[in-house]
């Protein structure tokens, strides 16, 4: 681990390669797993008030959640997640002609309908950001779904918190992915010392 701040992050991010492959995988991140993707509290408020945008490119089965139960639920450690369809994928994913889940949010986003991209955990993914007492922990998450992500990357020679560079200043800033990069190298200068 290494420290920015109030910010503990996993040397993993450095040392692991990652670069999503969405023919293969189809995004199974957001039909698989047991539960939705993690909020904030603010977070819900935006998906609260976009929702009408969004709700002409979600799935019927989607909107159903959502007109049931809301754009979230608490979840076991007490936070806000997504809603889900049937315990299982997503309240906000469609899938394309190819059969790839592909995010209802971010597609309102991209058709220029919204100002907000998707929740930040769905964009840091796999990066999983966990509150601490004292500040909060980013921490690689290992997923073997992501496998052809792994080996894209490795192919790629890109590591994991290069991927999610826009994601990273997303949700920390330009000053904290400068840091980030500053690591790198230090870390790398390190191995080739040993």
């Amino acid at each position: 681990m290494v420290a920015i701040d109030d910010k503990l992050i996993s040397t993993e991010i450095f040392d692991r390669k990652f670069v999503c492959d969405l023919n293969a995988c189809k995004g199974a991140c957001c039909v698989e797993g047991d539960g939705g993707a993690p909020l904030t509290f603010e977070e819900v408020d935006i998906m609260e008030e976009i929702l009408e945008d969004v709700l002409p490119f979600m799935r019927p089965e989607g909107i159903e959640a959502v007109n049931e139960s809301g754009v979230f639920y608490i979840d076991q450690w007490n936070e806000p997640a997504t809603t889900l369809v049937n315990g299982k994928e997503c309240a906000f994913v469609y899938f394309d002609e190819k059969g790839i889940t592909k995010c209802a949010i971010e597609q309102a986003y991209l058709s220029g309908k919204t100002t907000w991209k998707k929740p930040v955990s769905c964009h840091l993914y796999p990066i999983r950001v966990k509150k601490l007492s004292e500040g909060i922990a980013l921490n690689y998450e290992e997923w073997n779904i992501c496998k052809p992500a792994c080996a894209c990357g490795e192919q790629l020679n890109v590591p994991v918190y290069k991927f999610l560079r826009e994601p990273l200043i997303r949700a920390f800033g330009e000053e904290f992915y400068s840091d980030l990069e500053g690591i790198d190298e230090t870390l790398k200068s390190q191995n080739l010392k040993d």
